[in-house]
């Protein structure tokens, strides 16, 4: 697995990236960020990737059933301060990493390639 830039990706971030993950995931579904206008146990956190240097974490999320997704993500990405700040009492690193919140494309892109097998196969 390679990221971006094509350099190998790391154990070191992966296991970063996935602690982050169950972090964000037990914060959002708790509702501890308190984020007006947004109900965060209706969100889903998909993916978390750390950069090479583990200072920004982007986590995608993708809320249930992807109604009003781009709103809630500029929301998210609004109040990621407040984020960052529960989940730094729940994950204990040497630079707790900025949040960038990436909508999780996936479950379209899989969709998308599926209906285009059914329709090859008639």
């Amino acid at each position: 697995m390679t990221d971006r830039l094509g350099k190998p990706v790391t154990q070191r971030q992966l296991r970063v990236g996935e602690m982050i993950k169950q972090a964000l995931s037990m914060i959002f579904i708790k509702n501890e960020a308190k984020i007006p206008n947004l109900e965060t146990n209706s969100i889903t956190v998909t993916e978390v990737r750390m950069s090479q240097d583990l200072k920004i974490a982007k986590a995608y999320v993708l809320p249930l059933g992807g109604k009003d997704a781009d709103e809630k993500i500029k929301i998210l990405a609004e109040y990621s301060f407040l984020v960052r700040k529960i989940l730094s009492q729940k994950v204990i690193t040497k630079f707790l990493p900025k949040l960038l919140f990436r909508k999780d494309e996936s479950f379209e892109y899989a969709e998308k390639i599926e209906n285009l097998i059914k329709q090859t196969n008639k």
